[in-house]
């Protein structure tokens, strides 16, 4: 996720305009869950039933919040030309409180959730990795937020035990990639970290 950052690369919102280059990237991944994780309310089985066999149903269900302008649905696109390359879900942390009773995060001590904006997830188009795509939308996030009126942005990455993770371990972001965008660690337990940046 690393690397310089892609100068043919725009960063947009997820907006009507731009959510069919938003599914196709998904479908360019074979990432089925269509950046509905965070808000599925079953158990994991029900989930993987449902990534395996009814994907269309979180695409549909992702597509009808963003045309309805819902902040569950928000985040940044990274489009060249007319494709998109790279995504970052990017929500008030209110509107993810599945993050607050997930595994290790239930134990930390977040803060209030007034003003925080969440960085709940990272695809990046497989021909398009290690060229700067996370780099640039990592950067975008703070006037984003700023301008959405939040105060911060959080993300929540995990470092791997030894060696850099696999792609598919890092759909939450790396540390160093965080870091070196000039996020802070604010809390941490084992591999897992919060790190927080202003909005500005």
């Amino acid at each position: 996720m690393g690397g310089a950052e892609p100068g043919d690369v725009v960063i947009v919102d997820l907006d009507e305009a731009h959510v069919d280059a938003w599914a196709a990237l998904f479908d360019a991944c074979g990432c089925a869950c269509f950046c509905r994780w965070w808000h599925f309310e079953g158990t994991k089985n029900e989930w993987l039933a449902r990534c395996a066999g009814a994907p269309a149903t979180s695409r549909d269900e992702q597509r009808a919040l963003v045309v309805a302008g819902d902040a569950r649905a928000r985040g940044l696109l990274a489009i060249e030309g007319q494709r998109a390359v790279g995504w970052m879900k990017l929500v008030p942390r209110v509107a993810v409180p599945k993050l607050r009773g997930w595994g290790v995060f239930r134990g930390m001590d977040l803060g209030d959730d007034a003003g925080v904006w969440s960085i709940g997830c990272f695809l990046v188009h497989p021909g398009e990795r290690r060229r700067g795509v996370a780099r640039a939308l990592v950067r975008a996030a703070p006037s984003r937020v700023a301008a959405w009126g939040g105060s911060a942005v959080e993300a929540y990455p995990r470092d791997a035990p030894a060696g850099p993770l696999y792609d598919e371990e890092a759909w939450m972001g790396t540390t160093d990639l965080l870091a070196s965008c000039g996020y802070v660690e604010v809390a941490a337990e084992g591999p897992y970290r919060v790190l927080r940046t202003p909005a500005r």
